[in-house]
């Protein structure tokens, strides 16, 4: 939180933001087959449900005060934290554009068979001010779905190998998933910040699209993972340019 308060407001056309889901509460799920223990790390450990909203109500005000008038975020979450955030973001005065339903493609099963699987998260889109016109990429993004409109439902497979070559992070978000969010709100050369930067997907793949990029992460851990992947992302863009010149 200190590191968004130094911030300078009103910078960042697009802020992409992964929080913690708070699933670290001693329940199980299938990993490579296997049954093991939700402990992402401390950072992810249950809270009241009044101190997680505090949370989410701390951060997204600093993330309203960092957005241009005109800019729009994107969250990422469950059902254990998506509801408080979307509740913070009517109250901080954003307003929501689409919750998109982000399928995800052979998801694990379902350990306990006392509810249906988990196969989606959900994330939401919203922009600073509701009378701002936003940046949306329309045409790109029908282009993209083979002319027709897309919707809001993702079929978007989980990170591939080669994208946790460096390292990876527990709840790691494939880079064609940020793709496909910073091209539909974003331009070459605008100012993208991730606040939960995790292992660097955002950053990545916003060098990548031409986009300058600021991310925090506490985690020594992740934050060289992040550091590694993003340098040869800019080290290997340097190279293309050098080849087409």
């Amino acid at each position: 939180m200190e590191l968004l308060q130094r911030a300078r407001s009103g910078i960042f056309d697009l802020i992409f933001a992964d929080p913690p889901y708070f699933l670290s509460n001693g329940g199980i799920t299938c990993q490579a087959g296997k049954m093991v223990s939700v402990d992402k790390g401390k950072w992810d450990k249950l809270i009241t449900v009044e101190e997680m909203h505090s949370f989410n109500m701390s951060w997204l005000q600093e993330c309203h005060r960092l957005l241009k008038p005109n800019g729009t975020i994107w969250i990422s979450g469950t059902s254990h934290n998506i509801y408080s955030v979307g509740f913070a973001l009517q109250t901080l005065g954003y307003k929501i554009l689409n919750d998109i339903a982000w399928y995800k493609v052979n998801p694990p099963p379902n350990l306990s068979c006392r509810y249906f699987t988990h196969a989606t998260e959900t994330i939401v889109w919203a922009k600073r001010d509701a009378k701002a016109k936003h940046l949306f990429n329309y045409s790109d993004m029908k282009e993209a779905n083979n002319g027709k409109q897309m919707q809001s439902l993702w079929h978007i497979k989980p990170p591939s190998t080669r994208e946790k070559r460096y390292g990876k992070h527990p709840t790691q978000k494939p880079e064609t998933l940020l793709e496909r969010i910073i091209s539909a709100s974003s331009n070459p050369g605008d100012l993208i910040l991730d606040p939960f930067c995790g292992s660097g997907t955002t950053g990545a793949v916003a060098a990548r699209l031409q986009r300058r990029f600021v991310g925090f992460e506490l985690e020594s851990e992740y934050l060289d993972v992040a550091v590694k992947r993003i340098q040869d992302e800019v080290a290997a863009r340097q190279i293309c340019l050098d080849l087409q010149e």
